[in-house]
């Protein structure tokens, strides 16, 4: 692989030689040099030499980031869900492109990126207020520019992702706030006979997401055997519902059901069958265990109801999604495996379990080292050294 340096002014290029076209020719590119002097435009020149002949380097081009980010949505269109596209597209138009957008793509820096994290922290608000955006919210533009810029790579349109360099702003994590088993009964007791009682106590009893409680099929739920297979999960885009598959593979699980909740799903399906045989033609039979009066899903929007039987339970004023938590805690404080848990939650891996429900962590640390010390503390208590 050859090159040579130009320099025309204060600035230097490097003329690289391609490998030969199809038709022989010899082919080259030029690049503008960050250099500001002969050295550095050696040392640059080097690099790009050194690309070529890892098969690193890519080509330069005239796309900018505003013109690839719109090319990645379209494609990020069919890879995620519905509500994703939509956070995604609203990071990348109101945001990413207004303030990165402007940079050819192959000569976007970590620096750029990291000017505009710091901007965004300071003032980066849209609805006029003032101050910046939270940590979390430029943590989640850095986690979209991120996977966008990875794909750059994929597609060989850039040789590195520019934001595998730049350090997101710190969170710091949220204190996990979670039900007792007694907090949990009063609320289930104050539910019953509201549309909310079967969604709170498969929360509880299973750890399902409320998507996926909320896009639950009778002909998902094997009674006999006591099990619920999550098969899908139900999101609201733009005030419209649809169902879209689980969170990830592993939310794609069967989970095994506590008698109590077995025994409420019963008298619930029977119920609900006497309901619809009532209603007639009028009810929209979708097979959902969670419905409306005439049969339709429930929407997302629940939250005045729910905060309202948190009220009346007098119970602590937690998210739908903490009981989730609340069922993950309770059984981890049960000496409940890890791994267990993990496949209930359907995460990932054991590893985000325990980082995630780290507040137990110590408390099954301490039973462990008590365990350890009733079995052998006295055997070592008694050694004569």
């Amino acid at each position: 692989m050859k090159g040579s340096l130009v320099q025309r002014g204060h600035t230097w290029y490097a003329v690289v030689d391609l490998p030969k076209g199809p038709d022989g020719k010899r082919r080259q590119k030029w690049h503008r040099l960050a250099a500001s002097g002969k050295r550095q435009a050696q040392a640059e020149l080097a690099k790009l030499i050194a690309d070529l002949a890892t098969g690193l380097y890519v080509e330069p081009s005239k796309l900018s980031v505003a013109d690839f980010l719109l090319k990645w949505l379209e494609h990020a269109r069919n890879a995620v869900s519905a509500n994703t596209f939509e956070r995604y597209r609203g990071i990348v138009v109101g945001h990413l492109i207004p303030n990165v957008g402007a940079y050819p793509l192959a000569r976007l820096q970590p620096l750029h990126i990291q000017d505009y994290y710091a901007r965004a922290l300071q003032g980066g608000r849209l609805d006029g207020r003032a101050g910046g955006l939270s940590p979390q919210t430029v943590l989640h533009h850095h986690r979209v520019l991120k996977e966008a810029l990875g794909q750059a790579v994929r597609w060989q349109v850039i040789a590195r992702n520019p934001a595998d360099a730049v350090d997101p702003p710190k969170v710091a994590r949220k204190e996990m706030h979670t039900l007792t088993p007694e907090q949990i009964n009063r609320l289930l007791q104050v539910a019953q006979g509201s549309r909310l009682y079967i969604p709170i106590l498969l929360a509880v009893a299973t750890g399902m997401r409320k998507g996926e409680i909320l896009a639950l099929r009778w002909g998902d739920v094997d009674l006999h055997a006591g099990t619920i297979s999550v098969c899908r999960a139900l999101e609201q885009v733009k005030g419209r519902i649809a169902f879209k598959e689980p969170k990830s593979a592993r939310s794609r699980r069967v989970i095994t059901l506590p008698a109590f909740a077995v025994d409420a799903l019963r008298r619930h399906k029977a119920e609900q069958a006497e309901h619809r045989l009532r209603l007639g033609p009028a009810y929209d039979n979708q097979g959902l265990v969670c419905a409306t009066e005439t049969g339709k899903p429930l929407a997302h929007n629940l939250g005045r109801d729910y905060l309202a039987l948190l009220r009346r339970a007098d119970v602590p004023r937690v998210r739908f999604h903490d009981l989730r938590h609340s069922h993950a805690t309770l059984l981890l404080s049960q000496n409940v495996h890890p791994k267990i848990v993990s496949e209930r939650l359907g995460h990932s891996a054991v590893s985000v379990t325990l980082d995630i429900y780290s507040h137990v962590t110590p408390a099954l640390q301490q039973e462990a080292a008590d365990k350890l010390d009733a079995l052998l503390g006295g055997a070592s208590a008694g050694m004569v050294r």
